[in-house]
């Protein structure tokens, strides 16, 4: 039987490991940058194994399409982006702050916000590689071939080359909870509670994408007439998914896990959620000072609007702290004049503007 001093330092490394297994996120090929598929040699493992934050299953996954990789990096990033847009005016703004674990420690709390990432990176995903698919970009997919809807008249052309949502949505399924899925916890412990709240949240972002795909159509004929018309499957644009996951983030479902291993509502008098709703486990902390312990940056120094009664007032802001005014001086185009033909020429209007800052 081993001894003591070997068993506790079998459980260290398991615990590190562990610890080691959180830090990163496969979120990380945002802003570490993936070689282009021509980069890639046939076979060649260590490429993938160089890649920061990915899961042993996501790392496998990647030996088989290297080739995808560079775009779900690219998927990372918009889901990013489009996080730091929707909360730039909330304490909360999903900011980035290394790059391995992005969004550092405030991702351990399974918050709302926390919900809202993991779907918005998702959906992500699944736009990039629906695109890459219709660009001719990846060898396993190509345009959608989504059936001819049935409210689509009979004299419209249906095969345009489509953006292929079903095969992003499939691959985004099994690279994205590849993570999730690959942990094994105790039925009913929190660590099982906060994969299964992560597996929700990637679901209602995928079908965010999905739902909001429609079908785009152009017109042909002489002089515009358009007498024939060839229509096709198209993304929104990412703005609407995102609008509308934020929708989604307003109204998440409290959650707790139950002894057999399964979500329940906290509350019972409210609805179920669908697999399109985001849930949360763990209350949002107020993000209002830096907490090094939950991964809060705080809201010292942040620009605030003094007369708005908003969260980006100066008053909910600064979490009543109060604020300090400045000036700033904006430099922007004034006076400008169409010239015949054909450009536009204007002039530079400087402006000094107050502004607030949070103390």
């Amino acid at each position: 039987m081993p001894g003591l001093p070997l068993l506790l330092a079998a459980a260290l490394l398991s615990s590190w490991a562990q610890l080691w297994t959180d830090a990163g996120s496969w979120w990380s090929l945002a802003l570490n940058p993936v070689q282009r598929p021509e980069m890639f040699i046939i076979g060649a493992q260590p490429v993938c194994s160089q890649l920061p934050g990915l899961s042993p299953g996501q790392r496998k996954l990647c030996q088989l399409y290297q080739e995808h990789m560079a775009y779900i990096g690219e998927g990372a990033k918009t889901g990013i982006k489009e996080c730091q847009y929707q909360f730039r005016q909330r304490r909360w703004n999903c900011s980035t702050v290394d790059n391995a674990s992005v969004f550092g420690r405030v991702m351990q709390i399974g918050s709302r916000e926390t919900a809202f990432t993991y779907a918005v990176s998702a959906a992500g995903v699944v736009n990039a590689i629906s695109r890459a698919c219709r660009e001719g970009e990846l060898s396993t997919c190509g345009c959608s071939r989504t059936a001819r809807p049935k409210d689509l008249p009979r004299d419209w052309l249906w095969g345009g080359c489509g953006d292929n949502v079903e095969y992003g949505y499939r691959f985004a399924k099994e690279f994205v909870d590849a993570r999730e899925r690959e942990k094994n916890f105790a039925k009913g412990s929190e660590e099982q509670g906060r994969v299964l709240m992560n597996l929700q949240n990637n679901e209602a972002g995928r079908r965010a994408v999905y739902k909001t795909a429609d079908v785009a159509c152009k017109c042909h004929g002489v002089s515009g007439s358009c007498s024939l018309k060839t229509c096709w499957l198209q993304l929104a644009e990412f703005r609407r998914v995102g609008d509308q996951l934020k929708e989604k983030y307003d109204s998440a479902a409290a959650m707790r896990i139950t002894r057999k291993g399964k979500l329940e509502l906290v509350n019972s008098r409210f609805n179920q959620p669908t697999p399109e709703d985001l849930v949360y486990v763990d209350p949002s902390p107020d993000y209002c000072l830096r907490n090094e312990t939950t991964g809060s940056l705080g809201t010292q120094g942040r620009l605030c609007n003094k007369t708005s009664e908003g969260m980006d007032g100066c008053e909910l802001m600064c979490c009543g702290r109060g604020y300090d005014p400045f000036k700033s001086v904006q430099v922007e185009r004034c006076h400008c004049k169409f010239h015949w033909c054909c450009f536009v020429k204007c002039r530079k209007c400087t402006e000094v503007v107050d502004q607030y800052v949070c103390k």
